[in-house]
This record gives structure tokens, sequence and C-alpha cells, in this order.
């Protein structure tokens, strides 16, 4: 292959992530750089979008270049993707008006989610956008903008994601991707593949959203301000780029009709790529990234995110023993759990730290640990919160078998993966094979392939499996199954037992 780069940059939850790659795939230079997320209220979740979004990418980009030493201009492509949805209003000049509220962990909009329902109508809003409105709706993001910040809704320009605030400052150009607009209801026509005017109307003109295309068509080059922010060359072609999960799900492979990834990030994301369009009110349906490809999309709120939470919480020992010897916390509460039986004998976590997003679609929901005695320790605890996250995506599972499309091949991917334990409770509970790449880059890797499509190094998306390496699987363990399988039940009963409570709560 002829000698050249492709670079690819990722915003993620808690941590940005870059990758400079030849054109075969091989790694020349990753660069990471950890930042946090404010919660300013319960239920509020937001990046500052200028010194998180932006400064993160120049930061990444100037470290790859000086640690490559490579010439911008033998980059052929950018690729950019961030989480999302988002919603983040711009002045005339692409100046952020306030921090970015974020994706589905962001649960402010549940009074509009109601008012857009009784405006609009649920049902006309279903069969419009193929979905229910949820915490990852941003129409109801943007009309809580237009309630509580009244004049920075009628002075914005453009009201953006994560992934178009990026290519714009990039490009100059505000660009959306079919597949993250999908995620913009009720504004998008799931069916037309365009904005709705109509459904619209009570929340923003739709000339104040991006210009709708797909994943890698090119947004524009590299301006002169953003080669001196950067230090790419002026002029680099920049395609439009995607949600984090999406560019995840490329850089492993998942871009055929049955394949699903599994996404064990700060959220549980799953993507299952379809050979047609397929809806279902308790998860999401999108065009895929590419033309004649579709998906159906899945979000739990808190998985890593609440991993995090215990860690920081309940082991601050471990923690400081770490920052002590080097030995990894997490780790050690793997070990910790492994000690525990399956079902942690009788403990039941419910996950829904930050509400819920599918399958059941319920922002209002409440974390639960159910079942505690004075006979379990903290491994038990959490032990069962990973078996709670397992019996989520099991929840997912079952649903796709339920509606037709069970898929046949799953891919884990995401941080997650470290912990070899939290496959093996995934694989148990879901009575699932799953395939993890022994390489996993993470999303930056798929936008470096994907901007290399966009510019026309690669002819085909099916052209990544040139550059997956050596795959493991996590298989089931037979003898655990039906343990799993009683205990899943139970977890479906406490929440339904549970919720009114948690709504009263």
């Amino acid at each position: 292959m002829a000698k050249g780069y492709l670079l690819g940059v990722d915003i993620g939850t808690y941590e940005s992530k870059g990758v400079l790659t030849t054109l075969d795939g091989e790694i020349v230079s990753v660069q990471v750089r950890p930042h946090n997320l404010s919660i300013p209220r319960p239920g509020w979740a937001e990046h500052d979008a200028e010194q998180v979004w932006w400064q993160d990418f120049c930061s990444i980009v100037q470290g790859l270049l000086a640690e490559s030493k490579v010439d911008p201009k033998e980059i052929h492509g950018v690729g950019c993707s961030a989480i999302g949805p988002c919603m983040l209003p711009v002045d005339q000049k692409g100046n952020p008006m306030r921090q970015g509220i974020l994706y589905g962990i962001d649960t402010r909009a549940t009074a509009e989610i109601a008012e857009l329902e009784e405006v609009l109508g649920a049902d006309r809003i279903y069969d419009v956008c193929g979905a229910t409105l949820s915490a990852q709706s941003v129409g109801p993001k943007i009309l809580w903008e237009r309630h509580h910040e009244p004049e920075i809704y009628q002075a914005a320009h453009k009201f953006v994601t994560s992934t178009t605030f990026l290519v714009a400052r990039l490009t100059g150009n505000y660009y959306i991707d079919h597949y993250t607009a999908a995620s913009f209801h009720p504004l998008y026509d799931l069916a037309k593949r365009e904005w709705n005017p109509e459904l619209a109307a009570p929340i923003v003109e739709v000339d104040r959203l991006p210009e709708l295309g797909w994943t890698t068509d090119i947004a524009g080059t590299v301006t002169r301000e953003a080669a001196a922010q950067t230090g790419l060359a002026e002029g680099t072609p920049v395609i439009i780029g995607t949600v984090d999960a999406a560019a995840e799900a490329v850089s492993v492979g998942v871009v055929s009709p049955g394949q699903i990834m599994i996404m064990y990030g700060s959220t549980v994301f799953m993507i299952e790529v379809l050979a047609q369009p397929k809806v279902d009110p308790r998860l999401w349906s999108a065009p895929y990234l590419f033309p004649g490809t579709h998906c159906m999309m899945a979000g739990m709120a808190t998985s890593g995110a609440l991993t995090r939470w215990f860690r920081d919480h309940f082991a601050k020992d471990l923690v400081m023993q770490e920052q002590e010897t080097g030995i990894n916390a997490y780790g050690q509460l793997a070990q910790e759990a492994a000690q525990a039986p399956p079902g942690a004998e009788g403990l039941i976590v419910l996950p829904y730290f930050s509400g819920e997003r599918t399958p059941i679609n319920d922002p209002r929901a409440k974390g639960v640990i159910m079942g505690l005695t004075l006979a379990h320790t903290r491994g038990h605890v959490y032990r069962a919160i990973l078996e709670g996250i397992g019996y989520g995506i099991n929840h997912h599972f079952q649903v796709l078998k339920e509606i037709g499309v069970s898929p046949h091949t799953a891919v884990a991917v995401g941080g997650g993966t470290k912990n070899p334990l939290w496959l093996q409770i995934v694989s148990d509970i879901c009575n699932t094979v799953q395939l993890v790449p022994a390489v996993t880059i993470g999303a930056s890797y798929g936008d470096a392939f994907l901007a290399g499509l966009g510019v026309g190094v690669f002819s085909t998306y099916r052209d990544i499996a040139q550059w997956l390496k050596e795959i493991k699987e996590v298989r089931p363990n037979p003898d655990v199954v039906e343990i799993y399988q009683k205990q899943y039940e139970l977890y479906l009963k406490t929440y339904q037992q549970t919720k009114e409570i948690m709504h009263d709560i």
C-alpha cells in the first residue's frame, strides 16, 4: 500500500484518545487525555466543550505529531468521533454558549419529554422517528434550553452534537451523520432520512441544525486557523464522523448484518447491524454508517461509571494502594469478586444509578442493591454489580430475540474487556460466546479507518477486516447458566416490584 497516514480522534466521557496509523492499520502513535465529567445537579451531566472537546483534540493531535515526527502533509485524512448524542448551542463563530449537555446519562429533560408527547403525540413521534422519546433524545434537551435559558436559545446560531462541534472547528462547516441525527428525535424522519420541520416546530427551526450526510462524506478541509491550533496541514480532508460507539464498532469489524458490538465503557452500548430497517419502542433504530445499512442500538445508563463509583467510594484503600504500588484497584476488586459464587449468594443489583435508558427507558429508575445480609462482603457486592450489568445486557438480548433479530456474532470492546471476570459473567448470563480482539485501540482506530474510506484509501467498509488482529473467545460456562437464569428472572421482578417506590422517591 502507498505511503501515508490516517488520523483518528475520539472524545469519550472520561478520557479522549487519538491514534495515528499507516494506511494498512499499523499503529504509529497513540495519545490519551483524561478529563472530568461535570455533574452540576443530580441527573445532569455536562462537558466544557472548549476545554474538554476541543482542547483535548488539539493536545492529542500535537502529541501524536510530536511523538511520531510524521509530516502533517502525509496525513491523508482525519476522522473524529465523540460521545453522543449531545446538545450544544454555539454562536455565529462556533463558540460554545454553555457547557455541552451530554447523552442519555443527562436526564434533565423529563418534563420536556412529557410536553412533546402531549403536543406532538407519542404514537406520531414513534411512527416518524422509529423511537420513543427518552433521556437519549436531543429534541427535548433543545426544548429544555428554550425553556430554561431563553437568552442563549434565542441567540444560538446552531444546536450541535460533540462530533459536529469538532468538525466545525476544523473545517468551518456544520455536518452531522445520519446515524447520529437519528438520535435527535423527534427532529429526524427515519424513513425519509431528513429533518422533519413539522415535528421540529415546537422545538427549533431545522436550519439551526447541522446539515445531514453520511459518516465518510468529506465535511471540508482543515482551515488555516485550525491548522495553527492543531499542527495539522491546512487543506487536510476531514470526514463528517460519527458517535464514539459506532466508530468503536467499526474498529473491531462490526459492519455486516447479524453482528453486534457490546461496548464496555462508562456505559454499556450495543449496536447490531441489520440488512433491513427494524423498529421497536424499547430500542433505538437508525441508518448505520454507510448507505444501504441499518442498525438497532441499545444503551444502559451506567456500567463502567458504576464500577468507578464503587471503587472510588468503597475501595479507597485499594485506590491508595494503587497509587503507592501500581497494583490496579479494579483488578483487586475483581479478585475479591471472584471469591464470591455466581449469583453473589442472593444479591441482586439494579444498575439504574443514573436512571435507565433501554430497554425500560425510565429516567426515574434508581439503583438498587437487594438481598444484603451480614454475610456479604465487599467482593459479593462488587460481583453483584458486574452481574447486574450482565442482566441488563441479557435483557436486551431477550428483546432482540423476541423481535426476531437475534445476532449471530457478539464482539466485546471497551475498557471493561480488561476484566476477564466481567466478560465471563456476561457470557454466562447471556449464554453467548463473545469475541474479544486481542488489540483494541477503540473508537479512534475506527475513526482512522473511516477517514481512509472517506478519502478513497479503501473501496469498501469490509476492508476493515485487513486491520483486525488476533481474536479470542469467551465461552459460557454451562455449569452456571441455569443459576444465572433464575437470578435474571429475580432481576426483572425486582424492577417491576420497586418501580413505583423509585418514582415516588
